[in-house]
């Protein structure tokens, strides 16, 4: 079997918990955070354990993220833009102005 590797046609740069990542534009955020290596995205709000998309669709709710500052959004549903600043998601959703911990 010949596997091949995309290359970005137009590679966008976001940044992730303050960490730089490239991605190809036309991407979901959570294609990108999933090739850039990230296996957390969120702790659950009950038990706190980690969790990470599964059925990258908008079914499941596992791949929630904060996006520009407003949270539980689903990072598989998002396309990835320039300059887009996402943050896992701990716990419940903030009920403040701002919406970060």
């Amino acid at each position: 079997m010949l596997l091949r590797i995309r290359e970005p046609v137009e590679a966008v740069t976001f940044s992730f918990d303050g960490r730089s990542v490239t991605a190809a534009r036309g991407d979901t955020l959570a294609a990108a955070l999933l090739a850039a290596g990230v296996e957390t995205f969120r702790d659950s709000v009950v038990g706190g354990e980690p969790r990470a998309p599964y059925c990258l669709m908008g079914v499941c709710f596992e791949c929630l993220v904060t996006i520009d500052g407003v949270q539980n959004r689903q990072s598989c549903l998002v396309e990835v833009r320039e300059g887009v600043v996402v943050y896992s998601q701990h716990g419940a959703r903030l009920l403040t102005e701002g919406g970060q911990r």
